[in-house]
């Protein structure tokens, strides 16, 4: 436009000399306002690169600081799994020990002979209580204490049940092993141990043991564990079945009408081992019953009165 005024200018005036100094004075101002706009320009442009930078510079601050907080927030997660699988594996440990204390419980009801339904270790206690309104959760310390004093709980429980286990069944092995009772149920004595009057020979004897007369085919019980020491013909005897037992004992069942076991069996207390008979040197079905204590011959009265 300036140009169209200079020329316009120009050929109204006819003179170059007047022409240039009055159409650079013309110019002057749009130079300047050009140049102004550039500056301005420049400035506008800078500005916008700067905050480019900046908030380039910010995102990738941000960037840094959301990996970073992903990093820790990963890390707290796995060491939260760690604790959970440490106290899932404790917990898993306690109820293994609570199925063995569970499991020895049940043993020394049976054992102790005690009423398994006063004493069931298979139903979960019996336990009750108020509702706390103001009760909370347990948080992961308070829950771990727990545990730990559980496992406090179990260690003391089951060193006690051990020693009282080893104490009922030490007793319960004493009284197996041991001579004790009748080695019949059903039956008189119709001799005792000692001298006596032989009735065969009408002469004075000593009596080896005590018979308990019966019916032929009584049964006739071992009267501890043992094993077999003999179960054969003896002369005088018949059939015999003799036993070998604890603490140097051992007992012998003689004119038996049938032994039930043989050399080398293992016997249980109260365990039938032959039928009341009348083999051997004998005037009518009964068992002679003989106990002995390191291979010397004792009264059995002693042992058959003990329950």
């Amino acid at each position: 436009m300036n140009m169209i005024l200079l020329s316009s200018f120009c050929k109204k005036r006819g003179s170059i000399d007047i022409c240039v100094p009055r159409a650079a004075a013309l110019l002057l101002p749009g130079v300047a306002a050009f140049a102004s706009l550039l500056v301005w320009a420049g400035y506008e442009i800078g500005v916008y690169q700067a905050e480019q930078s900046r908030s380039e510079a910010l995102t990738v601050e941000l960037r840094e600081m959301l990996r970073e907080e992903r990093l820790q927030i990963d890390e707290a997660r796995g060491e939260q799994r760690a604790h959970l699988d440490a106290m899932a594996l404790r917990i898993a440990e306690l109820q293994a020990r609570v199925m063995r204390v569970d499991a020895l419980g049940d043993r020394l009801v049976g054992v102790g002979k005690l009423d398994r339904e006063e004493f069931n270790f298979a139903s979960v206690p019996a336990v009750g209580g108020l509702e706390e309104v103001t009760g909370v959760s347990q948080n992961a310390l308070e829950l771990s204490a727990d545990l730990q004093r559980l496992n406090s709980l179990l260690d003391d429980r089951e060193s006690k049940l051990s020693q009282l286990e080893e104490q009922l069944l030490g007793s319960e092995l004493i009284h197996e092993a041991h001579p004790s009772g009748r080695p019949v149920k059903k039956g008189w004595i119709s001799s005792y141990f000692g001298k006596r009057t032989d009735p065969f020979s009408g002469k004075k004897s000593y009596h080896r043991g005590i018979d308990f007369a019966g019916k032929k085919g009584t049964e006739v019980y071992a009267v501890a564990g043992g094993v077999v020491e003999r179960a054969k013909k003896v002369a005088g005897y018949g059939n015999v079945v003799e036993i070998r037992h604890t603490d140097g004992y051992t007992t012998l069942y003689g004119h038996n009408d049938k032994n039930l076991v043989k050399k080398g069996d293992l016997v249980s207390k109260g365990q039938l081992i032959a039928l009341l008979g009348n083999t051997g040197r004998s005037s009518g079905p009964h068992v002679h019953f003989e106990v002995h204590k390191n291979g010397k011959i004792v009264d059995p009265r002693r042992y058959i009165r003990a329950p």
